[in-house]
């Protein structure tokens, strides 16, 4: 159990939940690298929100429920968790993983948000049949992964610095991540053909040097949905909240604000 969450029962699953700050409401998906209320972007969006940040089941030591197999698990446990809370007008904040899965709910049913920002999110194929629209994680060496992840991979979380119940975690994060994203790899086909049906407001945030998706698999994302924008942070990669997270939620703030 995360230290500061709540525990709120949906399909038979104790889903872990951080709640915190005050304001309009912003429901925070995080990523295939876990949970990150503990770092700085995070605290300064509980300035102006009321963030809610659920642990998707899988990571941060929680259990990948018995009837989860992909993707569409996570999509509608999070569409339940925002019934479960009744938010209303709530911004939607998806990174990387998340982002694909914020799209996806954006796809299905927007009655509870007023606004969508994907932060170097995953989920679509850009390219034809046989480009690599999105490098391997589970397949390329760690160094090698980092330096994609991160503009400066000094950012990058030193493993000889972590106890062993941390990379215990983070084993079983990838774990959980595999699960997920794993087949078809870190995309839906039919995402492309579904995302015009999202009916508010959408924000792309992308790092300029984010080696995983580029910024034009991002440009290819934009344009799928209808009105979307895009912004592109300098010296960030794959996590431009992490690298610059004060140029980050000042886009989030101005875009919420509109």
């Amino acid at each position: 159990m995360q230290e500061g969450a709540d525990l709120i029962t949906l399909q038979h699953i104790d889903l872990q939940v951080v709640r915190r700050g005050s304001g309009p409401p912003l429901l925070l998906l995080h990523g295939g690298g876990g949970p990150q209320h503990h770092l700085p972007f995070f605290h300064q969006l509980t300035e102006r929100f009321d963030v809610i940040a659920p642990i998707h089941p899988g990571f941060a030591g929680s259990a990948i429920p018995e009837h989860f197999d992909g993707m569409d698990d996570l999509i509608y446990l999070h569409l339940d968790l925002m019934d479960a809370l009744d938010l209303h007008d709530a911004v939607v904040v998806g990174m990387s993983m998340g982002g694909w899965a914020a799209a996806e709910m954006a796809v299905r049913n927007t009655s509870r948000m007023s606004k969508l920002i994907l932060v170097d999110a995953v989920g679509i194929k850009a390219g034809g049949r046989d480009a690599r629209d999105i490098a391997d994680v589970f397949g390329l060496p760690q160094d090698d992964v980092t330096r994609l992840l991160f503009h400066d991979p000094a950012n990058a979380p030193d493993p000889a610095t972590l106890t062993d119940e941390q990379m215990i975690e983070i084993a079983a994060n990838r774990i959980a991540l595999a699960m997920y994203t794993w087949e078809p790899y870190m995309h839906n086909p039919k995402l492309r053909y579904r995302l015009h049906r999202i009916r508010v407001p959408t924000l792309l945030i992308w790092g300029e040097s984010d080696g995983l998706v580029s910024v034009t698999y991002a440009e290819a994302y934009r344009d799928l949905i209808p009105g979307a924008e895009l912004v592109v942070i300098p010296k960030a990669g794959h996590a431009p909240q992490v690298e610059q997270p004060d140029l980050f939620c000042d886009h989030v703030y101005q875009f919420a604000a509109k």
